[in-house]
């Protein structure tokens, strides 16, 4: 459904590793950066939506500032998951949310937010839980 981009803002696309269906982590000679599909970029939030750049029918995302924005997405909604060959998964994600904090606080707040409004979800539907 979706092709693997071959050029990219940063210039010809050198190696692209699909990060789930739609979403690209391409390098370049001399950089690099996620490119999301304008299908899926209807996916993030309108915060993660805002720290990218649209070009080529992609939203784009630098690899050194804006990256982890799409990670933090991808991995929040389950549309990805940290590689298997990551042995320490959690300290993974702090780096995530660090980077996140220091070169993204506007969305790293509105994150937060809305994690704290979000429901609490049971783990038992209530109708279960009283038996």
């Amino acid at each position: 459904m979706f092709n693997n981009p071959e050029n990219s803002p940063w210039g010809k696309v050198q190696t692209c590793d699909v990060l789930c269906p739609g979403v690209f982590l391409v390098s370049t000679a001399s950089h690099g950066g996620t490119m999301v599909s304008k299908e899926v970029s209807a996916l993030l939030s309108h915060a993660a939506q805002k720290c990218g750049f649209k070009q080529g029918g992609y939203l784009c995302f630098e690899e050194d500032c804006q990256e982890n924005v799409v990670l933090r997405e991808l991995l929040d909604k389950k549309l990805w998951s940290v590689p298997d060959r990551i042995k320490d998964k959690a300290a993974f994600e702090e780096n995530i949310n660090k980077s996140i904090r220091e070169y993204n606080p506007e969305y790293w707040r509105a994150r937060q937010a809305g994690l704290e409004k979000a429901p609490a979800r049971q783990s038992v539907p209530a109708h279960s839980a009283e038996r």
